[in-house]
């Protein structure tokens, strides 16, 4: 216990949380999760990085932050594009201190009627998207023998939801990134985590549940908490595991999802 009474054991001082002078880059960070993680990674100090394809969507999202967030539009399905990319970043912002793999589409399709083409879109996005950007920033991190990598995982990466087969097959691959990956990176100072949101207020997801009432209460009667999140209660547990505070975690995927996820 004497660690949580000595400020000096943490990077940040007396805020183990203080996320000043870090660069967070925050793909698909226009809106949703994205926008909700940068706000409170830029309230702890942090510099956020917006990425997505939506040039406007970014500017407006990056000046409703201010001067800690920038906007650097870039389609992340261009692999051959990602290694000039994250070092352009790295050359102009600075160090890539968290790489936050947000970036995502969504297909809601019977399996059975899923083609190849569409399996393929998702997989691009969600799998090998995010790992060609973790391999390259965490080329860097492995240099400066530090950093962190944090995917946001789903609920569909932990149990079966219907008519999501692609986009479960991609958020479950996440889970087997984070261990792989820090089984890789973390014995060198980089750590690697997931975060599995639950039901999350969004514009998105209020279209899906009002329009499908019995699918709105099945949601919340499954969540002990009765309620959806916000997309700050995301947020702020990305702040933790990017932060000082979690300097032991990695290799996990911490659930934000009102206990949606105990299987009851």
């Amino acid at each position: 216990m004497e660690s949580c009474k000595n400020p000096s054991s943490h990077p940040a001082g007396n805020d183990p949380f203080d996320l000043t002078g870090r660069n967070i880059l925050i793909t698909g960070g226009g809106s949703g999760l994205g926008l909700g993680m940068a706000r409170c990674m830029a309230t702890k100090g942090a510099r956020v990085i917006l990425v997505g394809r939506n040039a406007e969507r970014l500017r407006e999202a990056a000046g409703g932050i201010g001067k800690s967030a920038v906007a650097r539009p870039f389609d992340v399905t261009d692999l051959a594009a990602i290694p000039d990319f994250v070092r352009g970043i790295e050359t102009e912002i600075g160090p890539i201190d968290t790489l936050v793999n947000n970036a995502g589409v969504h297909l809601k399709k019977p399996a059975e009627e899923i083609t190849d083409a569409e399996f393929q879109t998702v997989m691009q996005t969600h799998v090998n998207a995010a790992f060609a950007l973790s391999r390259e920033a965490g080329k860097a991190m492995l240099e400066r023998k530090r950093g962190h990598i944090l995917f946001i995982a789903s609920m569909a990466s932990l149990f079966g939801i219907p008519q999501v087969a692609a986009y479960s097959a991609a958020k479950s691959a996440h889970i087997g990134l984070v261990r792989a990956l820090s089984a890789d990176f973390a014995p060198r100072g980089v750590r690697v985590n997931a975060i599995a949101p639950g039901w999350i207020h969004s514009e998105m997801m209020h279209k899906a549940v009002n329009a499908d009432p019995r699918r709105k209460e099945k949601i919340l009667s499954r969540t002990p908490l009765h309620d959806f999140g916000d997309p700050e209660d995301v947020g702020w547990a990305a702040v933790y595991l990017s932060s000082a505070a979690g300097k032991f975690i990695t290799g996990v995927c911490l659930p934000v999802d009102g206990g949606a996820s105990i299987g009851f």
